[in-house]
């Protein structure tokens, strides 16, 4: 028999799957989880994604908040998503450029230039 989850614990699976994250009921926590607390009581943690995938959630963030993917994305709207990217600080991740030119349909050589017209 399955244990019904928390209420609480099901109200946050929406934000942790946006972040990458996983819900964890407490006889599963370890070290590095993030107690979750209702009541005074631990019900739970929320155990957080390692740097795989980051960039790869940021993408799909971004595209979800602009309403297209990047691919059918008008030359603005590109513009507008390599600056909430690099806003996230998406640039920081190695191949990042290169993997975000690669989404878009554009050179490197394009978003350098999108990252060098928003400073």
């Amino acid at each position: 028999m399955v244990a019904a989850r928390h209420p609480f614990l099901r109200a946050l699976e929406p934000v942790a799957d946006a972040l990458g994250a996983e819900i964890v009921g407490p006889t599963n926590m370890r070290a590095g989880d993030i107690p979750l607390e209702w009541e005074g009581t631990v019900v739970g943690s929320m155990r957080l994604p390692g740097m795989q995938g980051t960039l790869e959630r940021m993408m799909t963030s971004v595209e979800q908040e602009l309403g297209s993917p990047f691919a059918e994305m008008s030359r603005e709207h590109k513009q507008r998503a390599v600056r909430m990217l690099d806003d996230r600080g998406a640039f920081a991740l190695r191949r990042s450029v290169e993997s975000v030119a690669d989404a878009m349909g554009v050179s490197r050589f394009t978003i350098y230039n999108y990252l060098n017209a928003g400073t």
